[in-house]
């Protein structure tokens, strides 16, 4: 039995007693999606039409956007420390965990679970 079969079926109880709706899911969902087209201007759009109704499209929203300051910032480092060759190694590292991360992230949020990729800094909390 899957988590969300478990939720389906009531046999999961969560600390707060409410899951996310299937369009709160779907939401969260379209945040990471949208992403590999617009970094920045669709996740901005969902999370700021429907962070007010769903506490699960807020969170999701605030830690995409942690998600995605946190590993720019990385890379930028990264970048410059191809200067000393460290950052040969650190990007292409730092971008795969980026994709990676981004899947997970994807279908956490289908599964109504709340997730923030490792290495991500809390900017919005």
């Amino acid at each position: 039995m899957t988590h969300y079969d478990e939720i389906k079926n009531g046999t999961v109880s969560s600390p707060g007693g409410v899951y996310p709706t299937e369009e709160e899911r779907l939401m969260a969902v379209l945040i990471y999606v949208t992403s590999f087209f617009t970094t920045i201007l669709g996740p901005l759009l969902i999370w700021l039409i429907k962070y007010e109704n769903s506490k699960f499209v807020d969170v999701t929203g605030k830690n995409y956007f942690n998600f995605i300051i946190s590993y720019t910032l990385w890379t930028i480092l990264a970048s410059i420390l191809i200067i000393v060759l460290i950052g040969l190694f650190a990007l292409p590292i730092i971008l795969l965990l980026s994709f990676i991360f981004h899947i997970v992230a994807i279908v956490k949020a289908y599964n109504g679970e709340d997730y923030l990729p490792p290495l991500s800094i809390r900017f919005f909390k």
